[in-house]
């Protein structure tokens, strides 16, 4: 299949319009097609600098590269493929071509109707509770006075003329069976006062020059798709499968929309989550694969998706679930990898990290609890320098670990751990000289194991016990744990 990505250059790219991109992009890899980038530029007031960069980039972070149309080339924009050009505004010839065939064979018309006057008909159909609709009154005028009013330079459109007494039906590939009374479909311009064509008459003639097989796009475009089903039909062309995806909804379950949330996918890519786990995310906002996995590779989607398995309902954004979704991503990372990934953050931070020979092993301790990388800095803080801990942290009630038992349990810990050999210091060792202690004293594992952890870390949360002594070494575990007993005698 041939599938598009059709975005408007008019700001930073929206999360939706990644899923989008994604849906599209995964239905031309599953049948070793084409996805294609094509800019809609055609409302120039709109326009912003910098956006089709953004998008480009957005995409390529993505995993969702281009195969052909607007591509990024040794980090410029360039254009690859034979059915260019792939920006809307250097393909006017094109548009006005087919209006003027439109004109021609009576399925289009010339308006001359003023802003002013179209406000008045709009705001006296809505007094009579009729839907605004363009009142025809255009449609009336002779040949004659068209070509007089072109010479005397009065601004027009042209608009599409809809069959009204027609019922247009179709087969959605989402929504499955349609059917739209051509009475409720209004003329839509085709063709600007400018010049420049509409969203409506650019897409047809742009999908099927560029022998377009699917169109993906939102489900705000499913009211004007008898416009374009019709428009395909005036042409003499056969209409591409259209498949509209639902909306993606916010936690109030209303539409995801800038001024509530954050919907520039810059945002998240900024945020920190990684590519894998919001492509994993997205394509799990309306598609349900049918099973109970949840994390899905790029080519695990490839494989799995399918347009029958997405819903028609709003999707909700859950960013619970999406940071979710990340920390499962980031536990995927090689030790290796993720160690090389947080180690220049910590670094900064913290200088000695760089010449830290465990410093693989110390990473590997927080990365099934992290969320996005920076964190790291924080959570290995108590390699690199002394913690503060504080007598509220060492006890700990629900452990068994009570202010009179404290001293005396850091003393047995102390005592204990001394004990060890420099040479068999590891967490295995560590484990059964406190296990052997915890049986023979008669204790509850978490009254040793407790106060140890916070002596060491400084922290209510943190790795185990056993792995942060036997990588901090047996000095400084030591050293921690005496400090921790003297607040006790303070």
């Amino acid at each position: 299949m041939r599938t598009r990505f059709a975005p408007s250059p008019t700001g930073l790219l929206h999360i939706g319009g990644v899923r989008t991109a994604l849906f599209a992009w995964l239905m031309a890899k599953k049948t070793k097609g084409t996805f294609i980038l094509r800019i809609e530029d055609t409302d120039r007031a709109r326009e912003v600098t910098g956006a089709v960069e953004n998008i480009l980039k957005t995409l390529i972070w993505a995993g969702l590269k281009p195969g052909e149309g607007v591509v990024l080339e040794n980090g410029k924009i360039a254009e690859k493929g034979g059915f260019g050009p792939y920006v809307q505004s250097k393909r006017l010839e094109y548009y006005l071509k087919s209006a003027k065939e439109l004109v021609l064979s009576g399925k289009a018309y010339h308006c001359f109707c003023s802003p002013e006057r179209l406000e008045k008909m709009r705001k006296d159909q809505e007094a009579r509770r009729q839907a605004p609709m363009y009142d025809r009154s255009c449609l009336e005028l002779s040949s004659e006075e068209i070509k007089t009013k072109i010479a005397n330079g009065e601004k027009f459109v042209i608009r599409m003329k809809i069959p009204r007494e027609e019922t247009i039906e179709y087969d959605d590939g989402i929504y499955g069976k349609l059917s739209f009374k051509g009475h409720t479909v209004d003329d839509q311009v085709l063709i600007k006062s400018d010049g420049f064509p509409t969203y409506h008459l650019a897409h047809v003639v742009d999908d099927h020059l560029m022998k377009m097989d699917l169109i993906i796009r939102g489900e705000e475009w499913l009211s004007s798709l008898p416009k374009h089903l019709l428009l395909f039909r005036f042409l003499g062309w056969d209409p591409p499968k259209y498949a509209h995806v639902p909306l993606l909804l916010n936690q109030y379950r209303s539409k995801l929309s800038k001024r509530q949330n954050d919907v520039a996918a810059g945002h998240y890519i900024e945020k920190g989550y990684l590519p894998e786990a919001l492509i994993n995310f997205l394509a799990l906002l309306g598609w349900n694969p049918g099973t109970e996995q949840e994390i899905f590779s790029r080519e695990e989607l490839v494989e799995a998706f399918s347009l029958d398995r997405v819903q028609k309902s709003g999707a909700v954004f859950d960013l619970k679930k999406l940071d979710w979704v990340q920390g499962q991503w980031m536990r995927k990372i090689p030790p290796e990898d993720f160690a090389a990934r947080i180690k220049p953050l910590v670094v900064a931070r913290y200088p000695a990290a760089a010449d830290d020979e465990k410093f693989i092993e110390k990473a590997a301790l927080i990365q099934a609890r992290i969320t996005f990388f920076p964190e790291a800095v924080d959570m290995l803080s108590f390699f690199y320098e002394e913690p503060k801990v504080a007598k509220d942290l060492l006890v700990n009630p629900k452990q068994g670990v009570t202010e009179k038992d404290l001293s005396r349990l850091i003393e047995l810990l102390q005592v204990t751990l001394k004990n060890i050999p420099e040479s068999e210091w590891n967490t295995d060792s560590l484990k059964n000289a406190i296990e052997a202690v915890v049986v023979k004293e008669n204790l509850k594992r978490g009254q040793l194991l407790w106060p140890l952890r916070a002596a060491l870390t400084g922290r209510e949360y943190s790795p185990g016990a056993y792995e942060v002594a036997g990588l901090l070494g047996k000095d400084k575990t030591i050293e921690r744990l005496k400090k921790a007993g003297e607040l006790m005698d303070r």
